[in-house]
């Protein structure tokens, strides 16, 4: 087992998402994350008013400072905000590394966050060096415009992708899981009323900790995505409209 997880994230300064949602999903699956902030926000539970991506140099100084003292393997990113920082990322991430990558392009209150160069960069620069995507219908449309889903993820050079329809759905929530191009597994689940802030990267970080745990892939993600159901089903709600799932619900 990894017992550590480098995470590369945005900071939400209510709580809900970004890399404050990593580390305490991480933390519940007794996993230590090494976080490193990506992108400053301006945020609440209702909108996001303002980013800034934080300097690559840094980044890349963080990442060079914590690989001489610790083994890193799995790395689970976030919201980049530049081009520049995923050239720095993708750059120093190698082939012994397990990526698994949300890609957040726009936030759960619908508020685009990323420009269509950062978004290019992110396909063409990163996503060769991603082992798990987990993006929703707007994001694989961003990823891959005008494309049937199978078409889209086909486009992609990730070996897993698992689409939610999170963003899409009315009453029902279906999750594909798709390996090599080819749809393996689908995962469906009642929607809750209400909306919630985090849910993406809570799913993705608690993938990222099962494949720690050297679950399969496939496996991971069907735990990862109960778990994160049953976040949902205790979520709180702190401000006047996201509710923030509840990270310390029992491992099922």
């Amino acid at each position: 087992m990894n017992d550590t997880i480098l995470v590369l994230s945005g900071l939400d300064p209510c709580g809900g998402a970004g890399i404050a949602a990593d580390i305490e999903t991480l933390n519940r699956f007794g996993i230590t994350p090494l976080p490193i902030v990506t992108t400053l926000t301006v945020q609440n539970t209702q909108h996001v008013e303002f980013i800034q991506a934080v300097d690559c140099q840094l980044i890349e100084k963080q990442l060079n400072t914590l690989a001489e003292d610790i083994d890193i393997n799995i790395i689970k990113i976030g919201l980049l905000s530049s081009v520049e920082q995923i050239n720095t990322i993708a750059s120093w991430i190698d082939e012994n590394h397990t990526v698994i990558l949300d890609p957040i392009i726009k936030a759960s209150t619908t508020d685009k966050l990323l420009t269509q160069q950062v978004i290019d960069a992110l396909k063409q620069v990163l996503l060769p060096k991603v082992n798990v995507l987990t993006p929703n219908v707007s994001e694989l449309e961003s990823l891959a415009p005008g494309l049937s889903e199978r078409e889209a993820v086909a486009s992609l050079p990730c070996e897993w992708v698992l689409l939610t329809t999170t963003d899409v759905s009315e009453q029902m929530i279906e999750h594909r899981l798709y390996h090599q191009s080819e749809l393996l597994e689908r995962f469906t689940y009642h929607k809750l009323p209400g909306q919630y802030h985090g849910s993406g990267c809570t799913l993705s970080s608690a993938i990222s900790a099962l494949i720690a745990s050297k679950l399969d892939v496939n496996i991971a993600v069907k735990c990862a995505l109960n778990y994160t159901y049953q976040t949902l089903l205790t979520a709180k709600q702190i401000g006047k409209m996201q509710y923030h799932p509840n990270r310390t619900t029992p491992l099922i």
